[in-house]
């Protein structure tokens, strides 16, 4: 399997499939890279590089005890785009891996990057605060952590119902599909699994958003109950002004699989002219806003 090495010594496992201009995915929590299955082909279809690759603690990558700070997260993509010389590259970050995105366009720049794709993402800072006192109760996150620390496969069973919106009336979402999750999310470290529900939870990108000086795209479910969009999306849309804003009502989290009818065909078009191109052309559902 192939592996890089980050600053560190931490090998990085990645997929690399096809030829054209580089497109990264950078997968959320508790997943690995393979949650990207059905945008992968599509997008080697079209014609571009998709790299996919496990973050550290999680799937086929090393599991270190240290390193799950955004900060390194963001120093392990570093990593990756220089080992596989990834230039005019497009970042797309799902949930906790758009705070990498935001972190790496702050800490590296934008000089390897041509364009960044939020979604469902947990920017710009979940956690409630003196500064942000419409945000997320830090006991929301100490259950998840107790949650692991107790039961971890029941927690990860329950979390994925959620995490698919899956429920009586939800008939796309099947009982393989949340016993793959569950598997794939059981392949994390421990250690990894709790120290980024920190991660994501503690860490402030109100000051990495100046950074997304690339054309962006955002896409968030109305219906997220994992990284509710009134805490997250509708405030990135503010702070990078430029950015195109998509929402999918009624799509849950894990829209990357509920909602991949319309993500793909919205990533094509994004990936072949950016927000020009993406804001000329009627996209499936949801609502644009510039």
């Amino acid at each position: 399997m192939p592996h890089l090495a980050a600053a560190d010594g931490t090998r990085l496992f990645y997929n690399d499939w096809g030829t054209g201009r580089p497109v990264v995915l950078i997968h959320g929590w508790p997943l690995d890279a393979d949650m990207w299955e059905y945008q992968v082909p599509d997008l080697v279809a079209a014609g571009y590089r998709v790299v996919a690759y496990d973050r550290r603690g999680f799937g086929r990558s090393d599991q270190p005890a240290t390193g799950y700070d955004y900060d390194t997260l963001a120093d392990d993509l570093k990593a990756l785009m220089e080992g596989l010389d990834l230039p005019q590259a497009t970042l797309v970050g799902f949930s906790m891996g758009g705070g990498e995105v935001a972190r790496y366009l702050s800490r590296h720049g934008a000089q390897r990057v041509k364009s960044a794709v939020l979604i469902s993402a947990v920017t710009p800072g979940l956690l409630e605060g003196p500064g942000n006192p419409d945000g997320v109760p830090a006991s929301v996150f100490a259950e998840m952590i107790e949650g692991l620390k107790t039961d971890r496969p029941a927690f990860l069973g329950t979390f994925g119902k959620q995490f698919y919106g899956a429920g009586m009336l939800n008939f796309q979402v099947s009982s393989e599909l949340l016993a793959w999750t569950a598997n794939v999310a059981m392949l994390a470290s421990p250690i990894a699994t709790m120290a980024c529900v920190k991660a994501f939870a503690e860490t402030d990108f109100r000051g990495d958003m100046a950074a997304f000086t690339v054309p962006t795209l955002i896409i968030h479910g109305s219906a997220d109950a994992t990284v509710p969009i009134d805490k997250s999306a509708d405030r990135t849309a503010e702070l990078i002004p430029n950015a195109l804003y998509r929402v999918y009502e009624d799509a849950p989290h894990g829209l990357f699989f509920t909602d991949k009818h319309r993500l793909n065909p919205d990533l094509l078009v994004f990936l072949d002219g950016g927000i020009e191109a993406a804001s000329h052309r009627k996209l499936e559902g949801g609502k644009t806003l510039i």
